[in-house]
């Protein structure tokens, strides 16, 4: 970012003309300009400087230094990496570690993110009371994740809108919504002369209406009798909710005096602008820099961006308040030290008066200056920031971020894949989340698609829809049949197969998808087919509890099934006499009928029959049982069995005719009513409900859900793209009552612990989180000194104890 850092951000810096280069000191001339914020012109004189300073190390350092610092901050950021190098390698930063810092900077902003991670711990390390350091290692080591799972948002450069030179600061300008108001550098703007940070002219206001075509129009001054617009840098515009008038940031470049940065205010008629008049605010005069104004809707209550005395390091934005529209701001005061850092805070936008949108480079991000947002409560105070990720911030400068008054979309500036370092001005927008579900349908056995199948889409908000496959097996269901917050089971029926079953889900999906779910059906075979092993005790019959699992997959398909009846068929081996063999198989038989009927299954579709030795296997496949290899196509009869070579061999073969089968008997049996009395022998679930927990909806809109913290009865926020986190009261209560204590901290005990109090963004290890049947073992939190909430937990945490959803009509929280 170039034009706009100079003029609105490091900048609102008198433009004073330099005048004679100093003679003795060949890099005077350049500090000069350097410190009248007039970067262009100082690099040149640098450059310079570098040739005539070779017998002094120090000063050649000093002056490579500062002619990366010019690079980096008119967005010349492959020169100033380069340039940085040099200096790295010498021992200037030993004395002036926040070389590191500025470096780390901009290989992150040049996505050389592993190598800033190390440049960011050396800062950290030569100082450790500043947590730029800290925070720009975390950041950049998840710049790649952020970047690979991208937020809602989309982005689109205004191609109609932007110039080879800065655009920014974009902002609506009417009730209907069809015409901006920007900053622009671009040749045809009011001032004559180049200004020293960027060698473009001098920004103005310009503005643009959507045509009939619904495309942009040509960008114009936005009067043309320079009334607003002056030889002087004008930018930085905010709309009255009325959009009758403007407040907008003005640099006076008087070269015969200092001169500072104010905020003026014009009023509008039709497409008239009034004379621009300063906006009065207490404490603040003509040589101060102030700009980036926002306001309330009322207009009482005004944010800017500032450097004043009693900020926390770079540019802060302060507020201040007035009682009418007639009378000065109030003394502005500085917002704090939750938003405000050692770095820069700039084009803050207030939203709905609550939410304050702003730009930073001193709370980590992606790299240069990230949007962030906060929210305020009732007592005034501020919560911790939240980055806004990708693709609304990038590695580059991403600012002047502006919404829509009534929808999710807006405007933001930003240098982003510009190697000249000029802005651009970008629309975004949240767009529809639209969802479709399809398929095809094969036969598992021929792999051919299956036609006219029947495929039932059955949501959990009670809408079911019903298809039939293509000749191709081919199925949709439109974005018109699928909604959001919703989990659907898609049923597949054909004649003479079986029921094939899937579930899909598109809670907590928020971006639009084409779900693709296919099905292999498998025909109903007239042969038995063999379930898993189920071994029973020496001349036993009662199933035994480790086998039920065996039969999981039996009573899914007879649930998918509903209208099939099957025998149960339990064959023994050939030892020991027929008859007893018969009675022992059909009781085997009658076991897992008994067994099947308790799990819900109509006994009436249950025929339990044993065969005993009378119908050895054949293998339609080679089988293997305890090293010995039995060939497909194999008749396991007692004279085979008797031919094999060895007693454990024998023993192979007869544990292969020892099994339980089932075949299809009929496919048309009609269900009967569930409202059906329960057997005595039914096992009933004493807590049918335990995978689920109730939530209500606070003030604002977010669930609260009862959990269990070792054991202790709490509640949680849900925020989804939030950490699980901890508030320091809620912290400092759990400590207090002995619940916690030093052995649940990670990391340096006496950093992170001290008498009545503990650490911002402090790790707790707490033993198990419980919420309704699922529980977390060692679970990381951390301490956030300015959360709103006890505890906040986010969509990774819950991902960790299972599927899940929340039902907005039972108001409860359900684990699949």
């Amino acid at each position: 970012m170039k034009i706009s850092l100079q003029l609105f951000i490091v900048l609102f810096f008198s433009l004073i003309t330099f005048q004679g280069v100093a003679q003795r000191n060949p890099a005077k001339s350049a500090d000069e300009a350097f410190e009248k914020k007039q970067y262009t012109i100082a690099a040149e004189r640098y450059k310079k400087a570098y040739n005539r300073v070779k017998r002094n190390p120090e000063e050649r350092m000093r002056v490579s230094y500062q002619m990366a610092e010019c690079y980096r901050l008119t967005g010349l950021f492959k020169r100033a990496e380069a340039t940085y190098k040099r200096v790295i390698r010498s021992d200037f930063p030993k004395t002036n570690p926040e070389a590191y810092l500025h470096f780390a900077e901009v290989l992150k902003i040049n996505e050389k993110f592993d190598e800033a991670v190390t440049y960011y711990e050396l800062y950290s390390e030569a100082m450790p009371d500043d947590p730029r350091g800290k925070l720009g290692a975390e950041t950049a080591a998840m710049v790649k994740e952020w970047m690979e799972n991208p937020s809602k948002y989309e982005l689109t450069p205004l191609k109609k809108i932007n110039s080879r030179e800065s655009d920014f600061a974009a902002v609506y300008a009417s009730p209907n919504f069809n015409e901006i108001i920007f900053t622009s550098s671009r040749e045809n703007a009011t001032g004559k002369e180049k200004d020293g940070y960027t060698g473009q002219d001098f920004s103005d206001l310009f503005t643009s209406r959507i045509d009939r075509k619904e495309e942009w129009s040509a960008p114009v001054l936005i009067d043309e009798n320079d009334v607003v617009n002056t030889e002087a840098n004008e930018g930085a515009p905010f709309m009255n909710a009325a959009f009758n008038t403007m407040y907008f940031t003005r640099c006076n470049n008087d070269p015969k005096r200092e001169s500072g940065c104010q905020i003026m205010t014009s009023n509008r008629s039709g497409r008239s602008w009034g004379e621009p008049v300063p906006v009065e605010i207490l404490g603040v005069d003509t040589l101060d820099i102030v700009g980036h104004p926002t306001l309330s809707e009322n207009e009482l209550i005004i944010y800017f961006a500032a450097e004043r005395r009693g900020g926390f390091g770079g540019k802060d934005i302060w507020v201040s308040l007035r009682d009418s529209k007639s009378q000065p701001f109030s003394r502005p005061l500085n917002i704090g030290p939750v938003v405000n850092t050692k770095g820069d805070e700039v084009f803050p936008f207030l939203r709905n008066d609550t939410t304050l949108y702003f730009s930073s480079n001193g709370h980590g991000g992606m790299g240069g200056l990230d949007v962030f947002m906060t929210t305020v409560d009732t007592a005034g105070n501020w919560g911790t920031p939240v980055n806004l990720k990708y693709p609304i911030n990038s590695t580059a400068d991403d600012f002047a971020i502006t919404f829509h008054p009534e929808e999710e979309q807006g405007f933001i500036s930003s240098n982003r894949d510009n190697i000249r370092g000029t802005d651009n001005i970008y629309h975004f927008i949240e767009p529809p989340v639209l969802f479709t579900i399809s398929g095809t349908v094969k036969d598992v056995q021929t792999l051919q698609f299956v036609e006219g199948a029947t495929v039932q889409l059955i949501g959990s908000d009670g809408m079911s829809v019903s298809t039939r496959t293509s000749d191709k097996g081919y199925y949709l269901f439109a974005n018109s049949q699928v909604a959001k917050n919703t989990t659907y089971e898609i049923v597949v029926d054909k004649d003479n197969y079986f029921t094939a079953t899937a579930v899909e889900t598109t809670v907590g999906v928020e971006f639009s998808r084409d779900f693709t779910i296919d099905f292999d059906l498998e025909p109903i075979p007239e042969e038995p087919i063999v379930l898993p092993d189920i071994l029973y005790d020496l001349a036993r019959w009662e199933l035994k509890p480790q086998y039920e699992d065996s039969l999981q997959g039996l009573i899914e398909t007879l649930q998918q099934n509903p209208t099939i009846t099957i025998e149960l068929a339990s064959h023994t081996d050939a030892r020991d006499t027929d008859e007893r063999n018969e009675i022992l198989s059909q009781r085997r038989a009658q076991s897992v009928v008994d067994y099947l009927i308790i799990r819900g299954i109509d006994g009436a579709r249950l025929v339990a029959k044993g065969y005993g030795e009378s119908a050895p296997r054949k293998l339609t496949k080679a089988a293997t049982v305890n090293g010995f290899t039995f060939d497909e196509g194999t008749m396991l009869t007692e004279e085979y069995i008797n031919e094999l070579e060895s007693t454990e061999e024998k023993e192979a073969a007869h544990q292969l005719n020892r099994r339980t089968e089932f075949r299809v008997l009929s496919k048309d049996f009609v269900p009967k009513s569930s409202n059906q009395p329960i057997s005595e022998n039914v096992a009933i679930k004493i807590n049918p409900d335990d995978n689920q927990v109730g939530f209500v909806e606070n003030d604002v809109g977010l669930f609260e859900v009862q959990f269990l913290l070792d054991g202790y009865n709490e509640k949680f926020v849900f925020d989804r793209t939030s950490d699980l986190t901890i508030s320091l009261q809620k912290a400092l209560e759990l400590l207090n009552a002995g619940r916690i204590d030093k052995d649940n901290f990670k990391g340096e005990i006496e950093r992170v612990l001290t008498t009545g109090n503990i650490a911002d963004r402090a790790v707790i290890v707490i033993d198990e989180i419980r919420i309704a049947n699922r529980t977390l073992q060692n679970v990381e939190m951390t301490v956030f000194h300015n959360s709103r909430y006890n505890f906040v937990f986010g969509q990774k945490l819950l991902n960790q104890m299972g599927e899940f959803e929340f039902n907005t009509q039972r108001k409860s929280l359900i684990f699949k």
